[in-house]
């Protein structure tokens, strides 16, 4: 189970309503209950793209900078991550100690260096610095991290088509959990005890008859998988079809309507802002049959409001832009809405099955 909280919406620059680019991942495992499931140091965050003012967003929320476990930049636009070196410097000074993974551009380790000299800024945790160039070279696009013994990671990526070079990361999300075979003990006259425990601990043990017993025999694995794919700046979205399969949630760009996006292009030929329409997005979403998707990165130019009507650019010409297209569950994302993916909720207590559920703004529901 993963919830994304949108730190940043907007596209370039920064409006009154919407920050630069930022989107928070939480990893929770909906296995645990109680007071485990409502401990924040059981719940690891990691963070795609940071844009100016990014800390400040934070301060909205109660997500805790000790908690981060990666942070992943998909290109070298400054609305994507002038906001990093203050972000680190922050982690520094709030005690930070334990290694950080940056997942980046390689010329993002070169803006670093190059603070960290005129500035002697001095960061006393390590950072694991990943370069993506190098990682598709050499790993297949990919990174794994162990959250805990039943909670892991992986974060693939993709290439993508912009002015700079920029990526796409596939998140998927696997956590286990050992099920007693408990009619199978029974059947067999293994009476309820501690044997029971160790045995789905995964331990194999000896009855008190001298029996014994192998875990593997009476403890079931169930995974729950959960994967979302966030792409970054990206003029074509059919770069995504192979990472799109088998996804719960496309988080992309949806930055002008179609109208306005060919209205830039024909009016200077010389200059492509390689940016996709909500309509673009929204077709490669319907034909690759994705059934969530998720639009952010909006152009400075539309306001908040939904009212296709209005001769004012709003958030109602790019839902109507997308919808023209697209038939599956959308959102439009907005600073401080968080939503809750949930890639096998059969697996769990739910009446609900919907994979993605909207559960409200950080300022009303702060949970």
């Amino acid at each position: 189970m993963l919830k994304l909280t949108f730190l940043g919406t907007s596209a370039g620059v920064p409006t009154k309503q919407r920050n630069v680019t930022a989107l928070a991942i939480e990893c929770l495992n909906p296995f645990f209950s109680g007071s485990k499931q409502e401990s924040r140091k059981l719940r690891p965050w990691i963070l795609i793209d940071c844009g100016e003012g990014t800390q400040h967003q934070l301060l909205h929320t109660k997500l805790s900078i000790h908690q981060l476990s990666a942070i992943c930049i998909t290109h070298v636009h400054g609305d994507h991550c002038y906001g990093l070196p203050g972000l680190l410097a922050s982690a520094a000074m709030a005690g930070r100690r334990d290694p950080l993974t940056l997942i980046a551009p390689k010329a993002i380790a070169t803006l670093l260096e190059a603070i960290k000299l005129t500035t002697e800024l001095y960061f006393p945790f390590a950072i694991d610095f990943i370069a993506i160039e190098e990682l598709l070279e050499t790993q297949a696009g990919k990174v794994e991290i162990t959250l805990n013994d039943q909670h892991q990671l992986s974060i693939d990526i993709t290439p993508l088509s912009h002015r700079v070079s920029s990526y796409g990361f596939g998140i998927t999300q696997n956590i286990s959990r050992r099920l007693l075979n408990a009619d199978k003990l029974i059947a067999e006259s293994i009476p309820a005890g501690a044997l029971w425990g160790k045995l789905q601990q995964g331990n194999d043990v000896i009855t008190d008859g001298g029996r014994q017993l192998r875990s593997a025999d009476y403890v079931d694995n169930e995974v729950q998988r959960t994967r979302i794919v966030v792409a970054g700046d990206n003029d074509t979205p059919d770069c995504l079809r192979a990472a799109v399969v088998d996804t719960d949630l496309l988080v992309h760009e949806g930055t002008y309507t179609h109208e306005v996006l060919t209205k830039i292009q024909s009016k200077n030929p010389d200059f492509d802002p390689m940016h996709s329409s909500a309509q673009l997005v929204g077709q490669f979403a319907q034909d690759a049959n994705v059934k969530n998707l998720i639009l952010t990165h909006f152009s400075a130019r539309y306001q908040r409001f939904d009212n296709p009507s209005s001769s004012t650019p709003n958030m109602g010409h790019i839902r109507q832009d997308a919808e023209s297209v697209y038939q599956g569950n959308l959102w439009l994302a907005a600073d401080f809405d968080q939503y809750i993916i949930n890639g096998a909720s059969d697996l769990i207590d739910s009446e609900d099955n919907d994979r993605v559920q909207y559960s409200g703004s950080v300022r009303d529901n702060a949970t």
